[in-house]
């Protein structure tokens, strides 16, 4: 298939929203068709706020979109794409948390998680090309877990090695790897 119109590649942050130094703002920084979901004012633990700020953004872009998700990114995603039939070109699902696990410290609580309407995690396929790019030392998510998720999703599975939770913590400002995936979308 080959697209009219170059896809806008938008991001997804997760619950940390917009950090200088991480990969997904470098990205955006890098490509002329990038954008990115705003950060929340309010309800910054509601996946349903979250869920709807992707919505809008979405509602903003013409054509063709590929979605970069990160964390909890990948599971407004796909949460969106249970409630959504907007056409998505496609979408890399990078270092997804898994909040049906318990968080490590630093991060918000299981309770909290629940409360806020993240779980469980939709498993259903998504109705669009997907790559899910999983660590396997994430302390977000157990490999093993990533990889049911992937195959739930319907996703290509892409072992990362051992990158941590792929952000600035694990040593990731640039991730190269990022822009040769979403060409694989496109």
């Amino acid at each position: 298939m080959t697209l009219k119109t170059t896809p806008t590649i938008l991001m997804v942050p997760g619950l940390r929203d917009h950090v200088a130094e991480h990969w997904q703002t470098l990205l955006q920084q890098k490509l002329p068709n990038a954008a990115s979901v705003p950060p929340l004012e309010h309800d910054k633990l509601s996946c349903a706020a979250r869920v709807a700020a992707l919505d809008a953004a979405l509602a903003k872009i013409d054509g063709p979109v590929i979605l970069v998700a990160h964390s909890a990114g990948v599971m407004i995603t796909v949460h969106w794409a249970q409630q959504h039939s907007r056409k998505i070109h496609g979408a890399l699902l990078a270092a997804p948390a898994d909040l049906e696990t318990p968080l490590p410290p630093g991060y918000p609580a299981f309770d909290a998680l629940v409360e806020h309407g993240w779980n469980p995690i939709p498993r259903k396929p998504l109705p669009f090309p997907s790559i899910v790019g999983a660590s396997r030392n994430d302390p977000l998510a157990r490999f093993e877990r990533v990889e049911v998720m992937a195959k739930d999703w319907g996703s290509s599975l892409v072992d990362l090695g051992e990158v941590g939770h792929l952000n600035p913590a694990a040593g990731f400002g640039e991730w190269p790897m990022a822009e040769m995936l979403i060409h694989e979308l496109v």
